[in-house]
């Protein structure tokens, strides 16, 4: 993906999906082995995620999909203005404080403020309005995940300098087949690196979560139906939570919801999980078998050429640039841009029709 100015992808004020990528430099490693040494940075991955599932919280962004691999993070959220716009005064401040206050606790969060330093911030109406805003902003938000983990493993190796590229990388995604196929291409990495064989092995992966999650409730249904009620949740699977990860499944025909735990693809997380896996299975296999009968509709309905559909995931980040989208939505992105093209014309026809 080449770099743009960011005005020219991110839409300042509304809501919005982008596909995000931050990649480390000086060789440095993220995590897994280090070839030359041996040395295993295998739990920063668990840095990464616990800052994800704490953004999650705090401000008005929905991660549907990350896939965190050695060396890089895939990210696909959607930014929610809408939802910032609808807190207090107060719980702007709350949350922004949560994130960013200055003074630390014993366990190095961020010690609740004191009322003098309430009622500072709420005094001066235009820093809160400031604050909202950065509270729903893609550059804030990937700033707020990668200076502490740069800040982190620099620590832990004894040096200074920059850990990230100066720039994550961003595409906007303009349309549901759009987010589809992203989603499919970020859950799909590790499969294609050929870390993992399967999506339910892809270890820290948005699928790998879902997967999880879904297997805990299952768990707990039958307990509950055994009359087993006082197993801790702690017991019912070792990994941890997924209740951060915005929900995939949107009804048909629902509009945007108000809520950020409402979902972002109008199909079920077995459709989709079907999907993903049938997928990998073809990039595994290096051809392309043919798309089963209960997928075909989802094609259908987003009109991508399924002939093409395993292509347009393994290639993605090849084909499209500052946007992923048909090609009527690619024009409509230019347009709101002031460019008369974008880039990516010809894949978006060959892929979503």
């Amino acid at each position: 993906m080449p770099s743009y100015s960011r005005s020219q992808i991110v839409t300042a004020g509304q809501v919005g999906f982008y596909h995000c990528v931050a990649r480390c430099v000086r060789r440095a490693y993220l995590c897994g082995a280090e070839q030359a040494t041996g040395k295993s940075f295998e739990h920063r991955k668990e840095w990464v995620e616990s800052r994800l599932a704490r953004l999650a919280k705090s401000m008005a962004v929905d991660i549907c999909g990350f896939a965190v691999m050695s060396n890089h993070i895939h990210l696909v959220v959607r930014i929610r203005p809408d939802v910032a716009a609808s807190w207090s005064a107060e719980e702007v401040v709350r949350r922004w404080w949560k994130l960013f206050g200055g003074r630390r606790d014993g366990q190095e969060q961020a010690a609740s403020p004191s009322a003098a330093e309430r009622a500072a911030l709420l005094a001066d109406p235009e820093r809160v309005e400031t604050l909202r805003q950065r509270l729903a902003d893609l550059s804030w938000f990937m700033r707020s995940l990668c200076e502490p983990i740069a800040r982190r493993a620099n620590r832990e190796d004894g040096c200074t300098g920059r850990f990230w590229e100066g720039r994550f990388k961003s595409q906007a995604l303009l349309d549901e087949a759009a987010i589809l196929a992203c989603s499919i291409y970020v859950d799909l990495n590790p499969i294609r690196a050929g870390i993992a064989k399967t999506p339910e092995t892809s270890r820290h992966t948005s699928a790998a979560r879902r997967i999880e999650a879904r297997k805990r409730r299952a768990r707990r249904r039958k307990l509950a139906a055994a009359g087993t009620t006082d197993v801790p949740v702690s017991k019912l699977s070792p990994s941890p939570s997924a209740a951060w990860l915005c929900r995939l499944s949107l009804q048909p025909g629902q509009e945007l919801p108000s809520s950020k735990k409402k979902g972002f693809l109008e199909m079920s997380l077995t459709q989709y999980l079907k999907l993903l896996d049938w997928t990998g299975r073809q990039i595994r296999r290096g051809k392309r078998g043919s798309i089963p009968a209960h997928l075909a509709p989802i094609f259908e309905r987003l009109r991508i050429d399924d002939a093409k559909w395993v292509t347009t995931v393994k290639t993605l980040g090849r084909t499209f640039h500052r946007a992923v989208g048909r090609a009527e939505s690619l024009m409509a992105k230019a347009a709101t841009s002031g460019l008369r093209w974008i880039a990516g014309m010809s894949g978006s026809r060959a892929a979503f029709g």
